[in-house]
């Protein structure tokens, strides 16, 4: 598939920080209606929460954990052409604390997809790369269909009717046995490492129409998987090799980031890092005004404030030996969503950091 030029990302994706009221509380600015919103109270020990356009904004699952979706319908009230709208919640909306709201644009709530052997209903957004599926699963050999019109790189799945893990897809991920790719699971609800796996994914990379699921990916109860690929100018998912110096591993984007996730795949106990630009997620040290402000997927901690990475016109680079980030020799995959390309057609060139 062809994709068309993304000269503003944030008409797909975007930040949206704010304070909680405790009461109604309109969040514009976001640059288009969300279909998938991923927030957390930056300041307290507070599970993650995400919503999304296919399951209903009152069904919320939580990334840190495992659980079931649960019922809220104060977490999120509206999703507007320009926003969100939160509601009394403690979760989204407690006075005085400060959230941040990640915001992906699909496609509204979805339609048929009969691409695969089990019927599924997509959510796609093919300029960016960004697809949300839902199926119900049978616990054995399927596939699905995705909508992106090209393979994705980056996959989590949740089975949501009960309690189960996040099961990870990623393409350039090499596990702590040396296997790659398709051959790996990890999960984004915990530090585990990624290690060898033959069924969840059938041991075949997804296609530009169908994902290979089986047992943990494909659960018997309803299933939901966010799919990513790599748009240029826009998005990258990838890999890098740590090398425990603070003049560290640089990654080529080709963009300015917005937003960066990164995971450790070859040993256990590290984060799911995240940094975004409104949180000043780049070139400061602890306890200054751009300090290197970070959130961790995988758990309820509060945003955390060191020196690991530094964000510049056409990528990112490691600051740190710290292991989570650049062990040396260690892999590492990431996501990266851009503020702005390089040079788009608008003529508008990313500056520097």
């Amino acid at each position: 598939m062809a994709y068309t030029t993304i000269n503003k990302s944030t008409d797909h994706f975007n930040t949206k920080l704010y304070t909680g009221t405790g009461n109604s509380n309109a969040q514009t600015g976001v640059g288009f209606k969300p279909d998938m919103v991923w927030l957390k109270n930056r300041g307290a020990s507070s599970n993650h929460h995400l919503v999304d356009a296919i399951r209903g904004i009152t069904k919320e699952l939580r990334p840190n954990l495992n659980n079931a979706q649960a019922d809220d319908n104060q977490l999120i009230t509206a999703l507007g052409t320009d926003g969100f709208t939160v509601g009394t919640s403690g979760s989204s909306n407690t006075n005085n604390n400060t959230y941040v709201a990640w915001n992906w644009k699909a496609n509204g709530s979805g339609s048929s997809n009969t691409a695969g052997s089990i019927n599924s209903t997509v959510s796609a957004n093919t300029t960016s790369g960004f697809s949300m599926v839902a199926w119900q699963g049978n616990g054995s050999t399927a596939t699905v269909g995705h909508g992106l019109g090209i393979a994705p790189e980056l996959v989590f799945v949740k089975g949501y009717s009960a309690v189960a893990q996040w099961y990870t897809y990623a393409k350039h991920a090499i596990g702590n046995n040396g296997a790659v790719g398709r051959l790996v699971i990890g999960f984004l609800d915990n530090t585990a490492a990624f290690t060898n796996d033959t069924t969840s994914w059938q041991s075949t990379d997804p296609t530009s129409t169908l994902l290979y699921v089986n047992s943990g990916a494909n659960q018997s109860m309803t299933n939901i998987a966010y799919c990513f690929s790599s748009v240029k100018g826009f998005s990258k998912m990838g890999s890098y090799k740590g090398n425990a110096n603070t003049n560290g591993t640089f990654i080529y984007t080709g963009f300015k980031p917005a937003w960066i996730i990164i995971k450790r795949t070859n040993a256990a106990g590290d984060n799911w890092l995240v940094f975004d630009n409104k949180r000043k997620g780049y070139n400061g040290g602890s306890g200054s005004t751009e300090g290197n402000l970070n959130l961790t997927a995988d758990q309820e901690a509060a945003e955390g404030n060191s020196s690991l990475i530094n964000v510049v016109s056409n990528g990112f680079k490691m600051i740190t030996s710290d292991a989570k980030i650049n062990a040396s020799g260690s892999t590492y995959i990431y996501a990266a969503f851009a503020e702005a390309p390089l040079v788009g057609s608008n003529n508008i060139p990313a500056t520097a950091r």
